[in-house]
């Protein structure tokens, strides 16, 4: 039997609201889940697929897969995103959720280069693909989703909650991460237990579909665009200081992210040589700020001018990422000092940033706008970020990547100002 499925009216049940919130917060969980694990585990990773001699070129191998399936979430926006805005949300929300839990589950069983030579790394490089098109569409639809289901006024706290199930997900990695590790030991981590986590996000991938089943629709008749799908990108050509604004407004939260998530813990594993179990442990330090952080950001939010929040937090971290410069050297204390000194603006980051970027585009050609622009924003910014934080350290010019992310923040809120005087914004306002 097939599930209902249920048109959303401005009012609302609230009890179907919060299952709906449920289920998109829980599918962003999952997603990011498997997303950061290759990210966390390209040390392991690397070896396994590009055999090499040097442990930091075979972790630089492993990253520069993590950064091609960002390169491809543009495509997996436009083409989902699309999709989303002329049949409805509900549907692309089951498959791309499908796709992440389907790729994790081939990640966890796929063969080693040992076992069948060059052809495990272009295994690897299609799941990462795929990875890459399904994650394109679920990240900015998701907190779309939700904007479109909380009552007005309370946008920033949907995009805080929705926030909060992205931290799970980023913790729940650190945290299976670290009991793996902790539980087997660094060698046999290193030989076969990267794979439990893999094998632990396939499973969870089941109950978030059925969880998703029952999801509501809100693009109701009237938000529905008659015509071809060019109606849709008028539109979005119509609001194109907007999507500038937002490539850059995500591009410099994601810069920031993953060099704290992904670049350092890699970083701290492959360069440093810093305990493996210890490393996992402060990841999942900055997992609960991260976590604890998101909804009282949205709450805060909500009190407040959101065009002001967001400018003023992204303000501070011009200077917040300069304390990754504090780590030049091996030692756990410096690294946990680190991780968590930058977290607090992290958090405040990375939990307005998509409602901004949400607020940049009208309903009708919300999705495919915001997917575009969230797609090329982290292809570009987002997962290049810890390949290039690496590859700075190794050239001796580490100092460059605060630079560069400070520069990225500054140009995203001269833009966001731009758009706001030029179109004005359609959410959180």
């Amino acid at each position: 039997m097939s599930a209902t499925v249920l048109p959303i009216s401005h009012a609302q049940n609230p009890s179907t609201t919060r299952k709906a919130m449920l289920g998109l917060g829980l599918g962003n969980t999952l997603e990011w889940y498997d997303w950061m694990l290759f990210g966390l585990l390209s040390s392991y990773i690397g070896p396994h697929f590009f055999p090499s001699h040097d442990p930091v070129a075979a972790t630089m191998s492993a990253l520069a897969v993590f950064a091609v399936g960002f390169a491809v979430r543009p495509l997996g926006g436009v083409l989902l995103g699309t999709f989303a805005d002329r049949i409805g949300r509900r549907a692309v929300m089951l498959v791309s959720i499908a796709l992440m839990a389907l790729t994790t589950l081939v990640i966890a069983l796929a063969p080693t280069h040992a076992q069948i030579g060059v052809w495990a790394g272009g295994l690897l490089l299609v799941c990462r693909l795929v990875q890459g098109v399904s994650t394109g569409i679920e990240a900015p639809l998701s907190t779309a989703y939700a904007v479109e289901l909380a009552p007005a006024g309370r946008e920033a706290r949907a995009a805080g909650f929705m926030s909060f199930f992205v931290n799970l997900g980023i913790l729940l990695a650190s945290l299976v991460s670290f009991g793996t590790t902790f539980a087997i030991g660094g060698d046999a981590m290193q030989d076969w237990g990267w794979r439990i986590p893999f094998a632990i996000g396939a499973v969870m991938g089941l109950l978030v579909l059925y969880l998703r089943r029952s999801l509501p629709e809100t693009l109701h008749e009237e938000d529905r665009v008659e015509g071809p799908a060019a109606s849709v990108w008028r539109g979005v050509g119509k609001h194109w200081l907007g999507l500038l604004a937002m490539i850059f407004v995500v591009g410099a939260a994601q810069a920031y992210n993953y060099a704290w998530t992904v670049g350092l813990p890699n970083l701290a594993r492959s360069t440093f040589q810093e305990d493996p179990t210890g490393v996992f442990a402060a990841s999942t330090a900055l997992g609960v700020v991260l976590l604890v952080g998101s909804p009282i950001t949205g709450w805060l939010a909500d009190r407040f001018k959101l065009s002001r929040a967001f400018t003023v937090t992204r303000v501070l971290a011009v200077p917040s990422v300069f304390v990754m410069l504090l780590y030049a050297q091996p030692g756990m204390g410096g690294f946990l000092g680190v991780l968590l000194g930058g977290s607090v603006v992290l958090v405040l980051n990375m939990t307005l940033y998509n409602v901004v970027a949400t607020s940049l585009m009208p309903k009708y050609c919300r999705a495919t706008g915001v997917a575009l622009g969230y797609g090329i924003a982290v292809a570009l910014f987002g997962g290049t970020a810890s390949y290039l934080m690496l590859w700075l350290q190794e050239q001796g010019a580490t100092w460059l990547f605060p630079v560069y992310t400070a520069v990225l923040s500054l140009v995203s809120v001269v833009l966001y100002l731009a758009a706001r005087r030029s179109s004005g914004t359609f959410a959180g306002e």
